[in-house]
């Protein structure tokens, strides 16, 4: 299971400045099971949005289009595609309300979009199910920079963890660990970033991470609200 927590309205206003035709985008799977980022969330978040640009950023009820809506989980590529094919076309923005693996589908689905993260994603709990393969797209970080990054997680696909790069271990964008096989995330991050007028967000020097936000082993000890049922 994962365990998300939503970023400060704030920091949130200051990520979507440059975006006013948005769609804020729950998930009902873990985030919603949590009522972090569920349908409920993504309604208030929509509206606690609109009046914070119209107070903050001077606009007004004409000039935005910030509307909410879920789906049963963005971690999922067909649920996505299904669910938001045909109706995601008149946002400039998706702000996504699930965890890093949610944000980086939504972004794989529709490239053409803009997906940035609401949340913070604290904590991955292993499911007992029988899957077939899994692509490892976020890390738990709990200090998610996907908004600077183009929707592709460093931290994770980088097989170095770089925050800054790309290195020079990268040959014709694919990376020299693994014996040249996976794509150099700095060059798919640049390449996301040039395609959205952003390259100033990849020149930015980014400091050395404080691994304490994420030192493992970690625990989650009481305060997490489970709505799933059961006693």
């Amino acid at each position: 299971m994962i365990v998300v927590e939503q970023k400060p309205l704030e920091d949130i206003l200051d990520m979507v400045k440059d975006s006013d035709r948005m769609l804020v985008l729950g998930c009902d799977g873990c985030s919603g099971i949590y009522q972090v980022g569920g349908e409920k969330q993504a309604e208030m978040l929509s509206s606690m949005l609109k009046i914070g640009k119209k107070t903050k950023g001077g606009k007004k009820e004409g000039d935005l289009k910030i509307e909410a809506s879920t789906v049963l989980r963005q971690c999922d590529k067909e649920i996505v595609r299904e669910a938001l094919e045909g109706s995601i076309e008149g946002y400039d923005a998706v702000l996504s309300m699930a965890c890093g693996a949610g944000v980086q589908t939504v972004a794989e689905v529709f490239p053409e979009k803009l997906v940035l993260p609401a949340v913070n994603t604290k904590f991955i709990g292993m499911q007992d199910r029988e899957m077939g393969d899994l692509h490892e797209r976020c890390s738990a970080c709990g200090d998610c920079i996907l908004d600077e990054t183009g929707g592709i997680c460093p931290i994770t696909r980088c097989a170095k963890g770089l925050l800054n790069g790309p290195c020079g271990g990268q040959v014709e964008g694919k990376c020299e660990v693994g014996g040249y096989e996976n794509d150099c995330a700095w060059i798919l991050i640049y390449k996301k970033l040039k395609e959205f007028g952003k390259i100033d967000q990849f020149l930015k020097l980014r400091l050395v991470r404080d691994n304490r936000i994420s030192q493992s082993p970690r625990d989650l000890k009481g305060g997490v609200k489970y709505s799933g049922g059961g006693e």
